[in-house]
Order: structure tokens, then sequence, then C-alpha cells
């Protein structure tokens, strides 16, 4: 899957982890209502470009992740700042 890396040279190796990390810095700095999305610019660093098969929970059992992804924030990241505003504002 990852073959084209060994054609690479240095230089492009170089500028293939600089995008990478670009990319999961990009991801790691979402805050805000900007959590609760998927990513698909961060799939998109991948060579391999495929429509990712997503399966959407039903609504109760959706929003009840929301709310353990919520509280794992609380847990893992207590002192963070609240972001009180509604989405979109």
């Amino acid at each position: 899957m990852d073959d084209d890396l060994q054609a690479m040279s240095q230089d492009q190796l170089l500028a293939e982890v600089k995008r990478l990390r670009a990319g999961i810095r990009a991801h790691r700095d979402t805050t805000g209502h900007d959590l609760c999305w998927h990513h698909p610019d961060l799939w998109a660093l991948l060579p391999e470009k495929t429509a990712p098969d997503i399966a959407v929970p039903p609504w109760p059992k959706f929003m009840r992740g929301c709310i353990k992804y919520r509280q794992s924030l609380d847990a893992q990241a207590p002192g963070a700042p609240v972001h009180d505003r509604e989405f979109g504002e």
C-alpha cells in the first residue's frame, strides 16, 4: 500500500512528512463545534483515493456517542476553556 514511498527521494520524503504533519496539526487544532465533524481533508492526505465507506448510527445511538465523547473531553482535558457559542456563530 505504501510502495510509493520506496521511489521517493530524500527531498520528496521530507516534503511528504511536512505535508502530513500539517494535516495532522490542522486536525489536532480543531476546536469548538468543529470537533464534532468527520474530517475528509485528513483522509485526503493518503495517496489512495477512495470514497469513505461510512455508516451513520440511528439518532439516539449517535447522540449517546456524542455525549460520551463530550464527557471524555471533560475527563481528558478538564481545564480546557469553554467554547460557549451556538453552532454557526
